[in-house]
């Protein structure tokens, strides 16, 4: 039957859809992702210390998951075409004031701003997934959406780089604002009204819908996959450009290409990625691809003086596991929620990542530490140990997530 479906061509509606939404996480996730190709600079620009730049980071993901949780209870109560416009317009807001930051405290200040709207995008985006695909499309089309976060480093990143090399790291932030402006334009006129969920009545006040999806024990299984997850996808992200910049002694003009191949080759691999995570099992390729990641992370954190080349491959090897993690994954927690909860769920779901991902960057901001703005970064490859150690986690919970999908999937057929 998965094999039958899958052959099934989008509709015209459903690729621009598609495209909507996969544009929309690409400005979301490159405004999130700049701040570590760009650590370094700030670090030296603002004079920062690895913990307060790991704070920096972390007042997004902080603020992103708190309002997730406020959010979830109202999610499935209102058109998400309107939740998406009105959060995708704070998050503009929020992205210009971070071009004005000037120190440490108006830099989170910002950050949390963009976080408060931003995190949520991601959430609603998965919710009309969920409501226009079935799950034998989803794979394919969380592979096309996720392809933002390879666009963001084939183009956003290297661009904003490039960009912030030659006039200033504030104008990467106004070059993604000014670009969500004209997305939020294509959202208002051409994506059409989200609203089959509102055929369910929803008889519970917005509080007591965001604990019912709580208090179930299948949901609370993925909300506990998907923040481990993140804990481990975020602990080494943040000092990805010091660690490259003051370890593996790597020009910040070659971060550009660097960033720019891996970035071509995870955008190549998602749709590919995507499609096969529709055609096999799903959790087998996680496990696969999990188990890749932890080779590659145990001997990439280890690393000293690297050529330029060496560190392309480990990157790119990197970017296709993460993929091949994320895909599949992605693709069997949208299995678990009703359709009366998904935009709870999915709510839940967003906000656990966010603060999962936020805990990850402040921990990593204290386990390293940079003794002088140029000096090399010290116990790196203590976060390479604890990435593994919740990779490997990560791997049992998945496990129960598949089996609850798998069951919801038998009960439909009888």
């Amino acid at each position: 039957m998965t094999k039958n479906t899958t052959s099934i061509p989008f509709t015209p509606y459903q690729k621009l859809v598609i495209f909507i939404l996969a544009i929309t996480q690409f400005t979301v996730i490159l405004d999130f992702m700049v701040m570590s190709p760009m650590g370094d600079m700030l670090m030296k620009s603002l004079q920062l210390k690895p913990q307060q730049f790991g704070w920096a980071v972390s007042g997004y993901a902080f603020s992103a998951g708190i309002s997730g949780l406020l959010t979830a209870g109202f999610a499935d109560r209102f058109d998400r075409k309107k939740l998406l416009l009105f959060f995708y317009t704070g998050f503009i807001v929020g992205t210009f004031f971070c071009s004005f930051a000037n120190s440490f405290i108006l830099l989170i200040a910002a950050r949390i701003i963009t976080g408060l709207f931003g995190g949520v995008i991601g959430s609603i985006g998965m919710a009309i997934i969920t409501d226009l695909f079935d799950i034998h499309h989803r794979g394919r089309v969380m592979g096309f959406v996720q392809m933002g976060l390879g666009a963001s480093q084939v183009l956003g990143i290297p661009m904003s780089l490039y960009i912030a090399n030659h006039w200033g790291w504030r104008m990467p932030f106004l070059m993604v604002a000014s670009m969500a402006v004209i997305i939020f334009v294509l959202i208002a006129m051409r994506l059409k009204p989200v609203t089959k969920h509102l055929e369910v009545q929803q008889t519970k006040n917005p509080f007591a819908h965001l604990w019912s999806a709580v208090a179930k024990r299948d949901y609370r299984i993925a909300f506990l996959a998907t923040a481990i997850l993140s804990i481990g996808g975020f602990l080494m992200m943040p000092f990805s450009s010091a660690f490259s910049i003051n370890n593996l002694h790597i020009t910040q003009d070659q971060l550009v290409p660097l960033f720019m191949v891996s970035g071509v080759c995870s955008l190549l691999f998602m749709p590919l990625m995507g499609k096969y995570s529709d055609k096999i099992d799903k959790y087998k390729l996680f496990v696969a691809a999990s188990a890749g990641m932890i080779v590659i992370v145990l001997f990439y954190t280890r690393l000293s003086v690297t050529p330029l080349w060496e560190v392309m491959i480990f990157n790119i090897l990197m970017m296709m596991c993460i993929v091949s993690r994320m895909i599949p994954a992605g693709a069997l927690t949208t299995g678990i929620p009703e359709i009366a909860d998904r935009g709870a769920f999915m709510s839940v779901s967003s906000s656990l990542q966010q603060i999962a991902g936020g805990i990850a960057a402040a921990c990593a901001g204290l386990i390293v530490v940079q003794p002088t703005h140029t000096s090399p970064l010290e116990h790196y490859p203590t976060l390479g140990f604890v990435m593994a150690g919740l990779s490997l986690i990560s791997m049992l919970l998945v496990y129960r997530v598949n089996i609850v999908v798998k069951r919801k999937l038998a009960e439909k057929t009888l």
